[in-house]
């Protein structure tokens, strides 16, 4: 029997991996940042905004853009990060997305481009349980995935 002043072991920390991914409008990977599964989300939104692989519009011009985000990006850390990469962050949830759909029938809610990149990375059935060893093998794998699905998004485009 543990001891009644024995610390409490912690709640939720879990196994595996999560990726942490940041798309354009259409849903094409920018950015794809790979960590165990136990870390929040906010942690991860430095090394997202770190790790995109396409030229950004220059910060000297005044030209900041915006980045919609779920709940998990609520507070003070994932502001200051967000403005460091200049970025102006935009929060809402789903109930408030849907709200303005509903009220705005021209408007298109932006949440479901990630969800839709995420389910298409996990099509390829290699990613969809990672049995990788390491971290790298895996991020390799996933950078294949995204650079697949870059090129199907530019067949249908130019197709």
């Amino acid at each position: 029997r543990e001891n009644a002043w024995d610390p409490t072991p912690p709640i939720g920390g879990k196994n595996g991996r999560k990726r942490s991914l940041l798309v354009d409008a259409r849903g094409i990977p920018l950015s794809l940042v790979v960590s165990g599964a136990n870390r929040h989300d906010s942690y991860l939104l430095g090394a997202t905004l770190g790790a995109i692989v396409c030229a950004r519009p220059d910060p000297r011009n005044g030209q900041i853009e915006t980045l919609c985000a779920d709940a998990a990006y609520v507070g003070f850390p994932a502001l200051a990060t967000s403005r460091v990469h200049n970025y102006q962050l935009n929060v809402k949830t789903r109930r408030q997305e849907s709200d303005e759909k509903r009220n705005h029938p021209g408007h298109q809610a932006r949440r479901w481009v990630v969800e839709r990149t995420h389910s298409w990375l996990n099509r390829f059935r290699k990613l969809l349980v990672s049995f990788e060893k390491t971290q790298a093998s895996y991020t390799a794998l996933l950078a294949l995935a995204a650079a697949l699905i870059c090129w199907r998004q530019t067949i249908t485009i130019y197709g």
